[in-house]
């Protein structure tokens, strides 16, 4: 039946159709190979015609059709970064993210992101990638010191990389922060600060990062005099309860006077419980925490916040994963940053 428009009625919305390589060539008077070159940087078009293809694709908001360019090329032009989600306040995701995406902005590869939850498990996403082809790489986070991601990607062939260190024979991509340092380094601010009872928020046992923030730890303790007080929680534990925990143990005999965070929901969560058992940082205690988003400070001045650049983790990310996927040596495309610290401590 014919669908009119009603007396004084508005024509029914139509759906814009979305733009293609000929709707390109007829903007610049190209030919249609012409325009599929020069988006694939052709080295027989030159530098002003490719520009000008650029330009009138940017403007008409042009993406290639994914199922097009997999039939013809097996390829999907996707990156998967496989990313937990649980407890996200302090910008890891976001960081992470931008720069992922700064650097996929300059290439043909578009990111998407497959949100899980930590207390699930990991297999599955990866699994689902691996088993429908739908990313050329895989960026995942939360490693393990002998991770399955990593075995069944390389067994797979997948090109990927990790946000974190295994202890693998694999050689694989990654990046990774120096959590060793940053354990070392934060016991002897707390101890040039006159501490000597440190307690650590320490990452689950599970993790590869646990194993590296433990050694620094315990190396500091050893090397500048102190003595740890127990904690029985971890970053994964969540918020209101590590908040009861330093409650409680700010209030019983065993209190400690310095306190150190792998995590910066985490040391939220110990200031407000810092605060609820009526200490205060900077006075009876201090606490030395990463963050990923310079915040902190903003609660409490007298926190020792050390950044965590997880933007330019996100960039290192991906850079490497397109390297490996170009064919480089894994090798090559492994990296670590370390703590800054400000330059009074």
């Amino acid at each position: 039946m014919e669908n009119k428009q009603k007396p004084g009625g508005k024509a029914p919305a139509t759906v814009p159709e979305r733009p293609t390589l000929k709707t390109i060539a007829f903007m610049t008077g190209l030919g249609v190979t012409t325009v599929s070159r020069a988006l694939k940087d052709a080295p027989d078009i030159g530098a002003e015609t490719k520009e000008r293809v650029r330009m009138v694709a940017s403007q008409l908001g042009y993406q290639p059709n994914r199922a097009g360019v997999r039939l013809r090329t097996g390829k999907t032009n996707v990156i998967a970064l496989v990313l937990s989600v649980d407890e996200e306040i302090m910008g890891f995701t976001s960081q992470m993210v931008f720069g992922i995406s700064e650097v996929l902005s300059t290439t043909q590869y578009h990111l998407v992101v497959v949100p899980h939850s930590h207390s699930k498990d990991t297999m599955v996403p990866v699994r689902y990638i691996l088993d429908t082809g739908s990313a050329d790489g895989v960026i995942i986070t939360r490693i393990e010191p002998d991770d399955p991601r990593v075995r069944l990607m390389s067994e797979r062939n997948m090109p990927f990389a990790t946000h974190g260190r295994t202890d693998m024979e694999i050689v694989h991509p990654f990046h990774d922060f120096d959590n060793e340092a940053f354990a070392y380094e934060a016991v002897r601010a707390l101890v040039a600060k006159g501490r000597r009872r440190i307690a650590l928020l320490q990452p689950p046992s599970k993790l590869s990062f646990y194993s590296h923030t433990r050694i620094g730890f315990q190396t500091g303790l050893h090397d500048f005099g102190a003595e740890e007080v127990p904690l029985r929680i971890t970053i994964d534990t969540p918020l209101s309860d590590i908040r009861d925990a330093i409650e409680a143990l700010m209030l019983s005999p065993n209190a400690p006077d310095g306190i150190i965070s792998s995590a910066g929901s985490g040391a939220i969560a110990i200031n407000a419980g810092i605060e609820a058992a009526g200490r205060r940082l900077g006075k009876d205690l201090d606490m030395v925490t990463k963050q990923s988003a310079e915040i902190l400070n903003w609660i409490r001045p007298e926190i020792i916040a050390i950044y965590e650049d997880v933007r330019h983790a996100g960039r290192e990310l991906a850079r490497a994963v397109i390297a490996r996927i170009d064919g480089a040596d894994p090798e090559d495309l492994q990296s670590i940053s370390r703590p800054e610290w400000p330059k009074d401590l």
